[in-house]
């Protein structure tokens, strides 16, 4: 699943974020997750800097790369936790940074449901 957002201006240039979500356990990622937690998460935030390592002229690119099992990249976990610091700020509620994390919880959720459905082999008769 990958969205990509541009927002405002942020240092003068544009920020621009892509979601991954990785699958913890996929062959591809099981042996570096089982040494460390959110490798997988890490693997996946290099792999999009590299992808879009164009536009570092023009945008400040965030690689958002969180695994099916809960783990955020740092990347992501920084970015999510400025963003919570401006929705503090703006709101005054210091829960912002629980609520969102709970959406994000949420969101994953959902996203291994519908991976876990599509593994079900449908019975025609």
């Amino acid at each position: 699943m990958i969205i990509i957002i541009i927002i405002g201006l942020w240092s003068g240039r544009s920020a621009t974020w892509d979601v991954t979500v990785v699958h913890t356990l996929a062959a591809s990622y099981v042996a570096q997750s089982a040494v460390q937690a959110g490798k997988a998460a890490e693997i996946a935030a290099e792999r999009k800097s590299a992808k879009y390592s164009g536009l570092s002229s023009s945008h400040i690119f965030i690689p958002v790369a969180v695994e099916s099992l809960g783990p955020l990249a740092d990347d992501a976990h920084r970015f999510i936790t400025e963003i919570d610091r401006r929705m503090t700020f703006s709101t005054g509620d210091p829960r912002e940074t629980a609520f969102l994390y709970q959406r994000i919880s949420v969101v994953i959720q959902r996203y291994n449901a519908v991976c876990l459905a599509n593994t079900f082999i449908s019975d025609p008769s």
